[in-house]
C-alpha cells in the first residue's frame, strides 16, 4: 500500500490550478496525468535569453529579450502568407515581427499598435531588415527569466505553461526521508531528492541535480531487483542433481564450445543447490543457446522432475518441440508442446501427462501457465527469449511449482552495464564463443537508388532455390513519412515474383501471422516481407538473403537481430541494407559497424553509445525497465553505483526492515518499482 506521504504527489493533475478539461486533454497526450507525471517530466533542453535595451546587429543568431512599441500592421493578401508587424525600441531602431499561419484579427490584438510589450526570440536577418519570427510575448516590467526550460510538448501546452505547472507539482513534493548511502551521497555533492526536483525545472543545465534524479530512480530499481533476488533465494526449493544417464545417451555429432561447456557447469551448479537457481543466458545468435537449455532441461529429468520451455510465439514452440524431439530421439524422454491452439482430446491428453508426471518436458506459449495447466512436479522453468516476458509471467510460471529453478534466455545481446538495469536480480551466463564452421554473414551497404539492381538479384537469388527476407519499418503508408511500407513493398514484389511472395506484420491477427511464416518455413514462399516481427522467428536454414529497407532508419541492436535470421544453413549468407540518400554521421558509423562487425555484443556496447540508454532501454524493451529521469548518457555508471548500493541496502542496512530500508520502501513506491515485489510477496 503506498505510504500516505506521497498521496499529494499521486492525485490527478486536475488539481493544479490551470488545468481544466483542454489542458487536462493535452497532458494526456504527454501521458501526464497525475501531480506526480508532470513533476517528473522534465526539461529536456533550456533557451538563454539575453536581456537587451537596444537592437544590435551582432546579436543576429541570438535570442534576445527587449521591449518593443507595435508601429506598424504588414498583413499579407494571401491567407498563407505571413503577418508582419514593424515594432521599434526605445532609440527608434526597428524590427519586423513575423507569424506564419495566424489570422490578421489574431496578430492585431495580440500586438495592438503603441502598446509596448516585452519581446522574447531568436533575432534573425531577413533581406535588410531585422526579424523576430513567432517571438514569445509578455508585459513590460514582467521578472525576465533569462535561462527558460523547453519541455518536450502537445498541442495546447507552451514551454511556459508546463514550467508553470510543474513548479506547481513540486510544491505538492513532500520532503522524503534520505535513502541514499550517506558517504555516496556527500562524496557526489547531491542535494536532497525534493530540492534536485526543483534545482532541474528552474535550472535544466544543473547536471549535478539531474544526476540525483536520475540515481534515485535506478537506485529504486536494483533495489526491487535484490528484493525480487532475496525472495527467490529465500523460498525453500529443491536441488536438482542429474547423474548424467540422460546425458550420456545423448549422441551429439559435435563438441560443445568452451562458452557452452562453461555455462552447462554453471547452471549445474545451481540447480544443485535447494535456493532456486535465477540466471540469465546470453547468446548472440548462433551461439548455440537451444543446446544449452536442452542440457538444463535433460539435468532436470535425471533429477525426476518435469521441466517446461516457454517460447513468444507458437511457431517458435513448435519449433523449439521439433527440434528438442528430433535432438532427444531414442531417449526415455516424453516431450509434448501446448499453444493456446490446442483444443480438445490433445490438449487434454497433454494436461493429464503432465498432472501424472508421464510428460517429462512441456514446450510452449504462454498457455503453459495458465490456471487449468497443473504439473505433477515442475523443476525447472526455461524461458526463451526473456524480453518479450514480464517480470509477472515468469513468476506465474514459477508458481506451478514448489520454487522451480528459473533459466531465462535472450538473442539480444545487452551491454554488461544495461544487463544489471534489466536482469539485476539474476546471475548472468554469456556464450561469448561461436560454434566452429558457422560463417560470418556477409553484410553489404546499398543506396535505395539501386531497387531495381536489388530486386533482379533477389530474382536470381529466387531461381537458385534460395529463399529471402524483406524487411520494411511500417506496415502502410503514413503521409507524415517517407518509409517504405510493408504492404506496398509485399504488392510490388509480387507483381514481379507472383505468388511466390508472403507478408507478415505485427497487425495480423496471430494465426493469419503464424501461417504466412509456417509457408515460408515449408518453403511453400521463396520471398518473405516483414515488418520488425520476424526479429525473434522461424529458423529457416534455406533463407541466405535478408534485405533491409531504410536500414538507416533502425537501431544496432534491431539491425544485428534482423540479420540474425540468414545464416543458419550451410553456405554464405548475405545481409544488404538499403539506406537512404542522406545519412547522419550516426547512421553512417552504425551502418559501416554493421558492415565490418558479426559480433553481437560489440554492436550492443556500440549501440550503447551512440544511441544513449533511454532510447535503447525504449520500446523495443518495453517489457523490461524504462527511466523517464536516468540522464542516458550517465545510466550506465549511475546504475553500476545503484547496483552496489542496493546490495549494501539489503545485505549490510537490514533490507526494507532498517532504517534506511523505511525510506528505500517509500522510494520504491515513487518510482512505481513496486508491484513485481508486492507480487512475489502474495506469492
Amino acid at each position: 500500500m503506498r505510504p500516505d506521504i506521497l498521496n499529494p504527489l499521486f492525485a490527478e493533475a486536475t488539481v493544479l490550478s490551470g488545468v481544466g478539461p483542454a489542458v487536462a486533454k493535452a497532458l494526456e497526450r504527454l501521458r501526464l496525468t497525475r501531480v506526480v507525471d508532470v513533476a517528473f517530466h522534465l526539461p529536456t533542453g533550456w533557451v538563454d535569453r539575453i536581456p537587451r535595451d537596444e537592437l544590435m546587429q551582432a546579436d543576429v543568431g541570438r535570442t534576445i529579450a527587449i521591449d518593443l512599441t507595435p508601429r506598424d500592421h504588414r498583413i499579407s493578401r494571401s491567407p498563407r502568407g505571413p503577418s508582419r508587424v514593424q515594432a521599434t525600441d526605445r532609440h527608434g531602431n526597428y524590427v519586423s515581427l513575423t507569424y506564419f499561419g495566424g489570422s490578421s484579427g489574431y496578430v492585431k490584438k495580440l500586438l495592438p499598435i503603441g502598446e509596448p510589450k516585452r519581446v522574447s526570440g531568436r533575432l534573425d536577418q531577413y533581406g535588410q531588415e531585422l526579424q523576430i519570427v513567432h517571438p514569445e510575448l509578455s508585459d513590460v516590467g514582467e521578472p525576465l527569466r533569462e535561462r527558460e526550460a523547453i519541455y518536450p510538448l502537445s498541442e495546447g501546452l507552451t514551454h511556459r505553461r508546463l514550467a508553470a505547472l510543474a513548479e506547481q507539482a513540486v510544491a505538492r513534493a513532500p520532503v522524503l526521508p534520505e535513502w541514499i548511502d550517506a558517504g555516496l551521497k556527500a562524496k557526489r555533492g547531491w542535494p536532497d531528492w525534493r530540492e534536485a526536483l526543483a534545482r532541474v525545472h528552474a535550472d535544466p543545465a544543473d547536471a549535478v541535480a539531474r544526476a540525483r534524479l536520475g540515481y534515485d530512480e535506478v537506485f529504486a530499481n536494483q533495489v526491487a531487483m535484490a528484493l525480487v533476488r532475496q525472495s527467490t533465494r529465500a523460498r525453500k526449493g529443491r536441488a536438482l542433481a542429474g547423474d548424467g544417464r540422460l546425458r550420456d545417451l545423448l549422441k551429439l555429432p559435435y563438441d560443445l564450445t568452451g562458452a557452452q561447456a562453461r555455462t552447462v557447469r554453471e547452471i549445474e551448479g545451481d540447480l544443485a543447490q535447494a535456493a532456486p537457481m535465477l540466471r540469465l543466458l546470453q547468446g548472440d545468435v548462433g551461439s548455440g543457446k537451444t543446446l544449452v537449455a536442452t542440457m538444463a532441461l535433460l539435468i532436470a529429468v535425471e533429477a525426476g522432475a518435469q521441466a517446461a520451455l516457454l517460447a513468444p510465439t507458437e511457431i517458435l514452440a513448435r519449433q523449439h518441440g521439433e527440434t528438442l524431439k528430433r535432438t532427444l530421439a531414442g531417449l526415455p524422454i516424453e516431450v509434448a508442446v501446448l499453444t493456446g491452439r490446442d483444443k480438445g482430446r490433445a490438449r487434454e491428453a497433454t494436461l493429464m501427462g503432465l498432472a501424472d508426471g508421464s510428460i517429462d518436458i512441456l514446450i510452449g506459449t504462454h498457455a503453459i501457465f495458465q490456471e487449468a495447466v497443473g504439473y505433477r512436479d515442475l523443476g525447472l522453468v526455461v524461458v526463451d527469449e526473456q524480453h518479450r516476458f514480464g517480470v509477472g509471467e515468469r513468476l506465474m510460471l514459477q508458481a506451478k511449482g514448489k520454487a522451480p529453478h528459473l533459466l531465462a534466455m535472450t538473442a539480444t545481446p545487452i551491454p554488461r552495464t544495461l544487463t544489471l538495469a534489466q536482469y539485476g536480480e539474476m546471475d548472468v551466463s554469456r556464450l561469448d564463443e561461436m560454434p566452429p564452421g558457422r560463417e560470418p554473414i556477409e553484410t553489404r551497404v546499398v543506396s535505395e537508388e539501386r531497387l531495381d539492381e536489388v530486386v533482379n538479384a533477389l530474382g536470381r537469388h529466387l531461381a537458385d532455390g534460395g529463399q529471402a527476407y524483406w524487411v520494411c519499418p511500417l506496415v502502410e503508408e503514413s503521409e507524415k513519412s517517407d518509409l517504405a511500407a510493408a504492404e506496398a513493398r509485399a504488392e510490388a514484389l509480387q507483381r514481379r515474383f507472383g505468388e511466390r511472395v508472403g507478408l507478415v506484420h505485427g497487425r495480423m491477427k496471430p494465426e493469419e501471422k503464424d501461417a504466412a511464416m509456417a509457408a515460408f518455413a515449408a518453403g511453400r514462399t521463396g520471398v518473405l516481407v516483414a515488418t520488425t516481427v520476424i526479429e525473434v522467428g522461424v529458423d529457416v536454414p534455406n533463407a541466405r538473403l535478408i534485405v533491409i529497407e531504410h536500414a538507416d532508419r533502425f537501431g544496432l541492436a534491431q539491425l544485428h537481430q534482423l540479420r540474425g535470421r540468414v545464416g543458419r544453413g550451410g553456405g554464405t549468407s548475405v545481409c544488404l541494407l538499403l539506406r537512404g540518400a542522406a545519412l547522419s554521421e550516426t547512421s553512417r558509423a552504425r551502418l559501416a559497424l554493421m558492415r565490418e562487425s558479426n559480433d553481437g555484443f560489440r554492436i550492443a556496447e556500440e549501440d550503447l553509445r551512440l544511441r544513449g540508454g533511454g532510447e535503447w532501454l525504449g520500446t523495443r524493451q518495453s517489457g523490461e525497465a524504462n527511466f523517464r529521469l536516468a540522464p542516458p548518457d550517465q545510466l550506465a555508471e549511475l546504475i553500476a553505483c545503484a547496483h552496489d548500493d542496493a546490495r549494501l541496502l539489503i545485505e549490510r542496512d537490514g533490507g526494507l526492515d532498517g532504517s534506511r530500508g523505511a525510506a528505500a520502501r517509500i522510494a520504491l513506491y515513487l518510482f512505481e518499482r513496486d508491484a513485481g515485489v508486492q507480487m512475489l510477496r502474495g506469492g
